[in-house]
């Protein structure tokens, strides 16, 4: 993959906030800050994404040797 360079990059994201711009005052929408947080992600993901930081939070106190490593199950 060739890489594009700075100057291409800044353009393109130069783009995107003339882009957001011209939406918000072509609808009379106003700027708020707070919205870029409610980004709506499926409840499905979301619980994914939870459960991975979960496990790779468990791997590093283990890893440091603040957490109990799991123990085996006894059949």
């Amino acid at each position: 993959m060739k890489r594009r360079g700075k100057k291409r990059a800044i353009v393109a994201i130069a783009r995107m906030i003339l882009t957001a711009i011209y939406q918000m005052l072509s609808t009379g929408e106003s700027w708020n800050p707070s919205d870029l947080y409610k980004i709506d992600i499926p409840e499905a993901l979301l619980e994914k994404q939870k459960a991975k930081a979960i496990k790779q939070a468990m791997k590093l106190l283990q890893r440091e040797g603040l957490y109990p490593p799991p123990e085996p199950i006894a059949s």
